[in-house]
């Protein structure tokens, strides 16, 4: 499929981490239509993941929960983006009905990738997504591949920060006196789904080691985190900065590009934080890393589970109940991982 000199539409309604996966995607795209006009369309509150990349021409952001809730506020949408013309191209990411009759409605002239059943018979040319064998980030970009796309090199999650998020990072660090040679290690301790939480006191005992050692640490997260954070530095007898709350998403990639080190539940911000080449230790469990774990990243995944099977969703797994948790993994695991990280900078 020709894709270059096209009008081409995105449409992608998922999370945080999801978006951020679908970076390299829109770079691949880019350079395989470098002078089409490209159109994302996103939840608006995810917005700062995209607001200044390079990769796309158009932001178009969806209030899934408020205005746009409803066929009329998805059928407004389509009508925004074909105010100014038919697309060319729409791709699907994502087969859920919300964001397939959203791409149906948008009626470009070649509607592609994937769609819930509802929806396929209106597709030009229907693409399945690898979820058997390639990482997130490259079952989207095989969606380009399916499309004829053969160079699909990349550089990976990324977000592009604006100076004003920079410059709200810098005084926020200015106004709790981190220096520019202090290493300073984040934790992100919050998850959506609570089985991929670890315990909040081995947190609290890994940022208390570092402590005593003179390394600065910060806790991130959202509103939504602030109790669980404070129950962690509660525990602690070191004290570290709390950031949790304090930012946007465009901010706290500019907050955690600061970082030496991010050690972190298996989330969206933990994807946010690779965007900005940040060293990861990331703990996991019960998903399977292969496929939503760091992508292209300096990373030590540290595992709760031994073995994995492939077409098993995370959520069968914790239905079953056999699941042992993520607690399996160790204070003293999670310090070593840290140490070898900070020791190979």
């Amino acid at each position: 499929m020709e894709l270059d000199y096209k009008r081409i539409v995105v449409t992608f309604l998922m999370h945080l981490g999801d978006v951020v996966l679908t970076t390299p995607f829109l770079e691949v795209l880019r350079k395989a239509a470098p002078h089409s006009h490209i159109t994302y369309v996103i939840d608006e509150k995810l917005e700062d993941v995209l607001a200044y990349s390079p990769y796309i021409d158009e932001l178009i952001t969806v209030d899934k929960k408020g205005r746009h809730n409803s066929i009329n506020g998805l059928k407004e949408i389509a009508a925004e983006i074909n105010a100014n013309g038919q697309p060319d191209i729409v791709i699907n990411l994502h087969p859920n009905e919300r964001t397939s009759y959203l791409a149906w409605q948008i009626k470009g002239k070649e509607t592609v990738g994937m769609s819930h059943f509802l929806f396929r018979l209106f597709m030009t040319h229907y693409t399945r997504l690898d979820r058997k064998t390639r990482h997130a980030a490259d079952m989207y970009i095989n969606v380009l591949e399916q499309l004829g796309v053969t160079d699909i090199s990349n550089h990976g999650l990324y977000i592009e920060t604006s100076q004003a998020w920079k410059d709200k990072a810098a005084r926020f660090y200015e106004s709790h006196h981190i220096k520019p040679n202090d290493i300073l290690i984040g934790f992100n301790i919050g998850s959506a789904v609570p089985e991929k939480r670890w315990p909040p006191e081995r947190f609290a005992a890994v940022a208390d080691y570092f402590g005593r050692k003179g390394y600065k640490t910060i806790f991130f997260g959202g509103p939504m985190d602030r109790d669980m954070v404070q129950s962690v530095v509660n525990l602690m007898e070191t004290k570290p900065i709390v950031g949790t709350g304090e930012f946007s998403i465009g901010e706290l990639a500019a907050a955690m590009k600061w970082c030496d080190l991010l050690i972190t539940n298996d989330s969206g911000p933990m994807h946010v934080a690779i965007s900005q080449g940040v060293p990861i230790v990331a703990l996991y469990g019960p998903s399977n890393p292969f496929f939503y774990g760091p992508y292209k990243a300096k990373t030590i995944v540290l595992e709760s589970m031994d073995r994995y099977e492939i077409g098993k969703s995370m959520k069968k797994v914790i239905r079953e109940g056999t699941y042992k948790g993520i607690s399996v993994i160790t204070t003293e695991q999670v310090i070593e991982a840290a140490q070898t990280l900070l020791q190979s900078k």
